[in-house]
């Protein structure tokens, strides 16, 4: 079906859209992985000082990991109204959520001062975070991919995805600075709260770029017309998206989650995990390996557009496959140059990693945004997304931890991501390529049975 809401928008306009959604983004991973960052290197002394050193970097995680349970709800819940009501709103709400709780998190009192009490309200917040972010990453890939055309969407669509290694290093270069300028105990004491707080000014920054965007024209189509629908009285009775998304696109949300499982789980071993290897069964210090994810996550930035490019030309399956086998190599080699100790191997150990991981994450957006109609694409974007990260991006770096400490050894972690990989590409594998594919068209070929009743008539959203 041809539609004006298909046509490619002028390029001024697509790039504030692109703007607004990276800057978005950017602001909230590096609250999500400022707290990843912490919790490797001051939250086990903080919140959790009876316990023993490892035992604490594992309980410590284990709050880190609580994040990732609230985002499949986040999912849910900012997919059910996204799609209702719009992406725009649901995004401004998940950026005051996210970092209005990551503020919070800079002004917690510890262990110290409260007792048991310190660790029950950094959960909470820790909650809310994961909430939030459950509801984030849906809305600005699809407001991206749904302003764009088919012909350069992996491109575009790819720009939202390099906020999370601008996140990370925008959070892990703060730490790496304050670790240089204050001694342990400065730092331990109250300089942690320093990149919790400096949360607060970004929000408003990302605040005022979002409300300055437009919603997507896309929705704005389908909404008007299911709106005209009703006003008829044509005996269409719309559905809620995720009992559509679950009745007709259930395999599409399996790929989806098996499409995450390499991405994530290497994705965290790789910039959380290795704070903890790399510092321990190493023995390099915090600093070096501070500057060594810092690096990498900069060369990651600058390769996830070229991916995305590159998915736009020879397809999204393709670039995922290479990426999830790149990334099961990768591991024995990985491990195997950060325990040499040295700074340019540790570089390059964690770069390789990134890159190809990279090639899984930057077709991600267009692939997921491509399964799904319009009025049921941020509810199954986000639950495909969202539900694999409690099984993949949650307990991976508990689960890392913990074979370290049972085995004193990096070959289980490594096999551990390999599975990882297998499972993705076997996923990836089994799906339907869907570049240059017209999100009009997704709408048209699914619409009839998955936004209406039987008793709709044949029209198309």
């Amino acid at each position: 079906m041809a539609s004006a809401a298909s046509a490619p928008p002028t390029p001024v306009n697509l790039k504030r859209i692109v703007a607004a959604s990276l800057i978005g983004t950017t602001i909230e991973w590096y609250d999500f992985f400022l707290y990843g960052s912490a919790a490797a290197l001051v939250f086990n002394k903080l919140f959790f000082p009876d316990s023993d050193p490892l035992v604490g970097t594992l309980l410590s995680f284990l709050t880190y990991a609580v994040g990732f349970a609230a985002r499949p709800l986040g999912a849910l819940v900012f997919g059910h109204y996204g799609d209702r009501i719009g992406r725009k709103k649901l995004l401004v709400l998940s950026l005051l959520m996210m970092g209005g709780a990551t503020f919070a998190i800079g002004l917690l009192p510890t262990h110290a001062t409260v007792g048991a009490a310190a660790p029950v309200l950094l959960t909470t917040l820790r909650l809310v975070q994961g909430f939030a972010l459950g509801g984030e990453w849906g809305g600005a890939v699809l407001l991206v991919s749904e302003h764009g055309d088919a012909r350069r969407r992996g491109f575009w669509a790819s720009w939202p995805q390099t906020g999370a290694p601008a996140g990370q290093l925008l959070a892990t270069g703060v730490l790496s600075l304050l670790t240089a300028l204050l001694s342990d105990a400065a730092f331990g004491s109250w300089g942690w709260r320093i990149p919790f707080l400096l949360s607060g000014v970004l929000v408003i920054v990302g605040l005022w770029i979002r409300l300055s965007v437009d919603e997507s024209p896309v929705f704005q189509q389908a909404l008007a017309q299911a709106e005209a629908r009703k006003a008829v009285g044509d005996g269409a009775t719309e559905k809620l998206p995720l009992v559509s998304v679950l009745r007709h696109h259930w395999r599409d949300v399996l790929v989806a989650m098996g499409a995450r499982m390499a991405e994530n789980i290497s994705y965290y071993v790789i910039t959380a995990f290795i704070l903890v290897y790399a510092t321990t069964a190493a023995g390099v210090s915090k600093q070096t390996a501070l500057n060594a994810v810092l690096i990498a996550s900069a060369v990651h930035f600058a390769v996830i557009p070229a991916w995305g490019a590159l998915s736009d030309r020879v397809g999204r399956r393709p670039v995922y496959l290479l990426g999830a086998v790149g990334v099961g190599l990768w591991m024995f080699p990985f491990f195997s140059l950060i325990d040499t100790g040295g700074f340019g191997n540790l570089i390059i150990a964690v770069t390789v990693g990134l890159v190809l991981h990279g090639a899984m994450y930057a077709p991600q957006a267009a692939f997921f945004s491509e399964m799904f109609a319009t009025r049921m694409r941020y509810s199954g974007a986000s639950i495909g997304a969202q539900f694999a990260s409690v099984a993949a991006g949650a307990p991976a770096p508990l689960i890392a931890t913990a074979l370290l400490s049972d085995y004193d050894s990096s070959t289980p972690i490594a096999l551990y991501v390999i599975a990882a990989a297998v499972l993705t590409v076997v996923a990836v594998g089994l799906a339907k390529e869907t570049r240059r594919r017209d999100l009009a068209d997704v709408d048209s070929s699914a619409t009839d049975e998955s936004e209406r009743t039987p008793a709709a008539d044949a029209r198309t959203v």
